[in-house]
Order: structure tokens, then sequence, then C-alpha cells
């Protein structure tokens, strides 16, 4: 069986949920096509997507073209959704990039395209809408090959773009234009194509020209580019055809060792937790038990996405994704069996912060419950209670989120929610080096454990690690592996309640008493020693800083000027062409919001600013602290009275 994971990415409103009915409806999958503005399509299935328009949930189906199984991946192209996305990055073979033919290279496509490069997964593009009027095709390939780093190669010719009467042609390899465009592009990594290109151009041959198209696209070396308008399906079957022979599959072994990863989780009719899987390897039977992260899970059900639908089956093989139950402990990224199939995440956290509330009183505990339901769902949103005050926060990308999670809240739990105004979430980063020690039996340890752990700062941007600089063999695996995890669960909340970033812990000091020690104790006396020792080293409350990408008129160039000077933005490169003055540099990520909704007015709503999350900077004045959720071990006695009473 050759398969192929295909993702379907773009910018929103692109065209890519369209672009996925019409591949559908040509391989013959559904009889009519679905339409985002009347919200029917295959692959937008909450009512929220067919309201706006817009996808919010990676969706899966499963087709044939000719030989080859494709599982088609829909993804969100609102960058609100961007850990949407990631999640299914990592188990794609190959992708398309749709682009607006009128609007052309917009600000997500930049951030996907990133992505799908640092990632080493191959890419065609597809400019889609050039029967709309401003469409621009050879303009749009042009601003690929300038604005983003890749090498496009113009598959198809479009005559009459922007009209209805648009045509599309793909054209043939071995005919200009596209012959000496081919091999001036593939001989730049091909030197025996090269000289055959110079000497002896017979022998380029239509079926080796595609060998070695289909080779470069694979290393991420070349982009073929194809144009249509999905909504009529011009020029879709070029690009079908592409999806068939130029991009790459994966080789499997239903044989081999079970290894997969869930990437999505949603709740069934009666409120069971379904795993979403794409198994890279083995096969997978009903009522067999799978190794996941919190231990082995037994499958009860399994649902398969094959030929444009999903059916019960009794098992999951190589290649395929399927909808399973019975797996209660699952987590979104969480491995199955061995780890071939994802990776870390590849976007930066969310920056946004907001309080969520419901508004009848006594729906306070349904509300927790259905927030909690939706983190298994989503992650990413990072739930926290401030169990003091008891509220209830949510992180989020940008402020449509909002809207779907007060929408999902209402339609799947009848729960009314508010939200206050978002504020940015800061983090913590270590600024020395501090140490935190509790010896067993010595007061004022209460617990049968020995702790010492020492921190210390990592270069920017490096995340935080653990090591143990103690003998292994002296304790349980169990004790020091609940220390690991436990350190990672306490660096969410640093000395002023934020997080703590790029922070290198050492575990100095170990010991136990057997039988009596338990992996509790280790459990509830890292988090005080680890406070001890940030306490020590002090950390610096820092602010995210984006990168920002601003295009405005000429005639404008002075206020606009002047709004990034009053944000205290600071300019790295600026471009004057064509009467358009492109700037780039960074900002405080809480003064984005207030510059874009200044800069319509400012440009006669003809500029446009693009963000991305850039780093992490330090903020001066006085700390602004965070409510604590649960106990905190930076107040030793509060931390211990509050455990022995929950004890």
């Amino acid at each position: 069986m050759r398969t192929l994971n295909l993702g379907i990415l773009a910018h929103v409103d692109a065209g890519k949920t369209s672009l996925t009915e019409r591949l559908l409806f040509n391989a013959g999958v559904i009889d009519k096509l679905g339409s985002v503005d009347t919200g029917n399509t295959q692959t937008d299935n909450l009512e929220l997507e067919r309201q706006r328009g817009i996808t919010i949930r990676a969706a899966v189906v499963s087709f044939a073209i000719g030989d080859r199984v494709v599982n088609l991946i829909d993804t969100p192209g609102h960058p609100d959704f961007i850990a949407e996305v990631e999640r299914v990055l990592g188990l794609l073979d190959a992708a398309v990039v749709v682009v607006s033919a009128v609007e052309g290279v917009q600000a997500q496509t930049r951030v996907l395209v990133r992505a799908l490069q640092r990632l080493g997964v191959p890419f065609v593009f597809f400019v889609n809408k050039v029967d709309r009027p401003g469409a621009r095709y050879q303009e749009v390939v042009e601003a690929l090959a300038a604005q983003l780093s890749v090498r496009p190669i113009a598959i198809s010719s479009v005559v009459d773009a922007g009209a209805k009467t648009v045509r599309v042609e793909a054209l043939a390899p071995r005919d200009e234009p596209l012959f000496s465009a081919l091999c001036e592009v593939l001989a730049e990594n091909d030197e025996a194509l090269l000289d055959d290109y110079v000497l002896r151009p017979h022998r380029l041959t239509e079926e080796r020209l595609g060998r070695c198209l289909a080779g470069q696209v694979a290393r991420g070396l070349v982009h073929p580019v194809f144009a249509g308008a999905a909504m009529t399906g011009v020029g879709v079957p070029a690009l079908a055809s592409a999806i068939a022979t130029i991009l790459p599959e994966r080789r499997l072994d239903p044989e081999g060792p079970v290894a997969g990863r869930i990437f999505k989780i949603e709740r069934g009719w009666g409120g069971e937790k379904l795993s979403y899987i794409y198994l890279a390897s083995g096969t997978v039977r009903f009522r067999q038990y799978l190794h996941l992260p919190k231990g082995p899970e037994r499958v009860t059900a399994i649902q398969v996405f094959e030929a444009g639908r999903v059916h019960g089956t009794e098992s999951l093989r190589a290649g395929q994704i399927a909808r399973v139950s019975g797996l209660a402990g699952a987590r979104i990224g969480d491995a199955v069996g061995g780890d071939s199939a994802g990776g870390r995440p590849h976007f930066a956290p969310p920056t946004l912060e907001t309080r969520v509330f419901a508004r009848r009183p006594s729906d306070k505990a349904a509300l927790w419950l259905a927030l909690n339901q939706m983190a298994e769902q989503d992650p990413l949103i990072n739930l926290r209670r401030n169990e003091q005050a008891d509220d209830v926060f949510v992180s989020l990308y940008g402020e449509v989120q909002k809207e779907v999670i007060q929408s999902t809240l209402l339609t799947d739990f009848g729960l009314e929610a508010s939200f206050e105004e978002s504020t940015v979430i800061l983090v913590e980063r270590p600024l020395g080096i501090g140490a935190g020690l509790q010896i067993l039996f010595k007061e004022p340890n209460p617990f049968l454990a020995t702790v010492g752990l020492r921190v210390e700062p990592r270069p920017p941007g490096a995340g935080n690690s653990f090591a143990l600089e103690v003998d292994v063999g002296q304790m349980p695996v169990a004790f020091y592996r609940s220390v690991e995890e436990t350190v990672f669960e306490t660096l969410k909340q640093g000395i002023s309640g934020w997080q703590v970033v790029d922070c290198h812990v050492a575990m100095t000091a170990a010991r136990h008493s057997s039988p009596a020690s338990t992996a509790a104790d280790f459990r509830q006396l890292t988090p005080w020693v680890l406070a001890t020792a940030l306490s020590a080293a002090q950390t610096v409350l820092c602010e995210p800083v984006d990168r920002f990408h601003l295009e405005a008129p000429m005639e404008s160039l002075s206020g606009v000027l002047t709004l990034l000077a009053k944000s205290a933005a600071a300019m790295t490169d600026s471009v004057i062409a064509d009467g358009v003055a492109r700037l780039e540099g960074t900002i405080a990520s809480q003064m984005v919001q207030s510059v874009q909704q200044q800069l319509p007015g400012l440009t006669s709503g003809a500029g446009t600013m693009e963000t991305a999350f850039d780093h992490y900077a330090p903020i001066a004045g006085p700390p602004r602290l965070r409510g604590c959720s649960g106990p905190d071990p930076f107040n030793g006695v509060e931390y211990l009275l509050r455990l022995r009473g929950s004890g």
C-alpha cells in the first residue's frame, strides 16, 4: 500500500477547504461539492466553523488517487489556531501550501512555510482563485521567490487571469517555456543533468525530468507551483496528478513494532474520549493494550478513515489514521509504542491570558470541568486556576479564540461564560546560580527523602532542562522520575508566579529510607527545594516581543513612523520602492493590537502589519505578581501547612 500523509495549509481565506472539497469530489469520495459560505463542507464540522467560514479544528479524510492512498489533513489557516496546525505537521509526508492569486503571500503563509522547512516537510504551491478580479498568477510566483526562501517552478500556464473565462494549462516538461526553466532549476543540484542539458538535451526525457523533479521536491530543494480555481475545479487535476506522482510517500511496515502518535482528542456523544492516532508502523487490533506514557491502555473500538468515510474495524494498520476509544489516559502528543511519528512543539507558546468566569455563579464547578475537557483537545490553552481567589485563566494566541471557547462552552456544555480583557503572559528567567537542599530525618524536612537541586540560567530560547549529578543506582528509578517530572511542573510558577524559562536544573543530592520512602515524598519535597534554589538565583521578569513586517503607502510613512516610535518599536530594516514603504523590526507583544487598530486610519486602509513571536526581553519596574495556583513552595511554612491540611 502506497500511503501519503498530506497537509493542506494556507493563510485564512486562501481557499484550502474549498480545495479539499474539490479534491474529494474529483476522487469520487463525495457526490456534491460543499461550500464554505453555506457551511456544508466535508471537513468543517464544528458549528462555529460553519458560521464563520473558517477552519478551527484539524479534520481528516482518506481517499485514493491512482494507486496511492492519501490521508488528507485540512488544518486551520487563522493564526489564532496555529497550535492545531502544529499538532499535525510532524505527521506529514508532504503538503500543499495554498496561496490566493489576489492577496498573494500573506502573514500565515510565511509562518507555515518556515515551519515546513524547519521540519523538512516537502511541499508544492497551489495559487488559488485565478478566476477572481485582481488575480495575478505570475506576480505571485515571483513574490514566492522574493519573500520566501523557496525555489518555485511554475508548472501551470494561466490565460485570462481574473476573468470567469480563465484557462489553466499544465505545461509539458519537454515543451517550452517549462523545459528550459525546469532544466535550469534542477541543474543547480544535479551535475549530470546540467551536462546533458548543455551538451545532450535529447537525453532529457519527460520521465527523467519527472524523476529528478520528484527527487528534488522530496529533498525540499524545489517547489512546483500549480494554478487554478478550487471553486470551479480549473487546474485542480494537474495538482491531483502531482500529489499522486511527485510528492514523496512513506515506507510502511505493518509487521513492525507498533509506533504512532495521538494528534487530536475529541469527546463522543456519551462523553467517552476519542483519540486520533496516526500509525507509522505495526498493527493495532481490537482489545489490544497500547503502551502510552501514563501506562498501558486497552483499545475498545477502532474507527478507520478510509475511502472518504469513517467505519468500524477490527484492526489499524501502518499508514492509516483512526479514531480509537478506550484510551482514558491519552493526551494530545502522546507517543503510541515507539516515537517515530512526531516530535516537540514547533511554534511559540501563547502570549495572551484571560480570566474566564461563569455568568451564573452556580455553574462555577461545571465550568471548571468543561474547561478541563476542552484542555484535553487543546492543551496549549494552559488552563490555570488561582485557588486563593478561585479564578480560572486560559491562554490564547488571539482574540478569536475567546469566541471559539465561548461558543464551545455554550453549544457543547450549555454554559454561558464571559471573559475579562486579555493580558500579556510574562515569563521569569534565572539571573544566577542557586541551590537548595533538604536532608532526610533533619528538621524542618518532614518527608522521607533527601533532595538537592541546583539551578542555573541557559541561553535565551534554549528552554528548560534537567540532569542527574548523583549515583543513579542508590534509589529506585521511579523516585528520580518523580523528581524530574515535578521539577518541570514546578517551573510553571516562579518567584513572581510566572513560568520559568531557559533554566537548567541539576539534582545534586538524593537519598531514601527503604522501604518507608515513596514517590510521593519526592514529589512533595521537590517544589520546596526548587523554590529555595530559585530564590537564591533570583529571576528577572521578561515580556514577549514580536517581530513585525509593515507595509504602508509612502505618503503615510511619517505618521506610521511616529506611531511605531510611540509604541517603542525597534526598526531593523526599511525599504522604499514603487511608492510603498516596507518596514521590519521588533515590538512588545502588548503594543501590537494598538498599532494594528491605528494603522488603517493612518494609511487610508492601505497599511498592513504582520507579526510573529520573536523572543522574551527583560522589563523594568516593580515585579508584576501573579497569583499562585496551588500550595506556594516559595512560602515554606504555608506550603507545609497546606500539604498537611490536604493530607
